[in-house]
């Protein structure tokens, strides 16, 4: 991978998100750039002296930050960049303009406590993203030797099957197994076909890959609850997920199932956008 970027906003969980991309690049041997933005408006301050008061102090914490870290990070460059805007827009313009494989974030889930602004913008980061983004909660444990198991949800969707080449690159890079989860959100015979014929063609991918995998089928009235509960039956490191998954109606009235699954899952989250929307998003 070319280069890791991870939002920072100094908050426990961020640091914790770092950490994580240091394991995390020292398997994929890539360089990490940490990004703080100023999201602070100019009347926000009565003096400008304070704005750069605001900035020196992150200067500083970056500083440290990068002293205590960068000795973790055995294979490739550890810097960082501040930038001022919108906190979602500003990572992922970071993010477009380094030509970047991936983005970490940290997040506390819905709690609401939103004390931070990566906890409060992690799904904004997902959807403005130009790359996968691996949203990481504040106390998810992180192992020494990483990613062990990723579960692989398929639906109905057309999109559904083109996050696999990246889980793939990541099970490869890691050892990992993949646990494809065909989930049926109805009873209809033809749709369950259609998702049972997506599954196979991703244990066919995965198989001609090398990657150890195996395939289980649920039903689901609400795939969020569903994948979530399946990750923890297996122990899983990480769910990858498209962001425009299958939307059933028990998951309209909870929110998007991405949505769900960046402020709910316990477990590192990668979220993929579909092809054509990142075309568009990086116009």
């Amino acid at each position: 991978m070319k280069e890791i970027v991870v939002a920072i906003d100094f908050s426990k969980g961020s640091l914790h998100a770092l950490d994580y991309a240091i394991e995390f690049a020292n398997h994929v041997k890539s360089n990490i750039m940490m990004v703080w933005v100023d999201s602070h408006t100019n009347q926000d301050f009565a003096f400008s002296a304070e704005v750069n008061e605001f900035r020196e102090e992150a200067v500083k914490n970056m500083d440290e930050i990068l002293k205590e870290k960068k000795g973790k990070l055995k294979h490739g460059k550890l810097s960082y960049k501040l930038r001022k805007g919108k906190v979602y827009q500003e990572i992922a313009n970071q993010a477009k303009y380094n030509d970047a494989s991936l983005i970490i974030a940290g997040t506390h889930g819905v709690t609401g406590y939103e004390e931070f602004w990566i906890g409060s913008n992690a799904y904004r980061i997902v959807s403005y993203a130009p790359c996968p983004v691996i949203t990481v909660r504040y106390d998810f444990n992180i192992q020494r030797d990483g990613i062990k198991t990723i579960v692989l949800p398929v639906d109905s969707t057309l999109d559904t099957r083109q996050k696999v080449p990246f889980s793939v690159e990541v099970a490869k890079a890691f050892n990992a197994d993949i646990h494809i989860l065909a989930l049926y959100s109805t009873t209809i015979k033809a749709v369950q076909r259609k998702v049972d014929n997506y599954a196979r063609q991703v244990q066919k991918y995965i198989g001609d890959s090398g990657v150890n995998h195996q395939l289980e089928s649920l039903q689901a009235d609400n795939i969020t609850n569903v994948a979530i509960e399946y990750a923890r039956r297996v122990d899983a490191d990480l769910i990858a997920i498209m962001t425009e998954q299958e939307t059933t109606a028990s998951n309209i009235l909870l929110g998007p199932f991405a949505q769900q699954m960046v402020n709910h899952s316990p477990f590192p989250v990668l979220s993929i956008q579909p092809k054509e929307i990142y075309s568009i998003s990086t116009r």
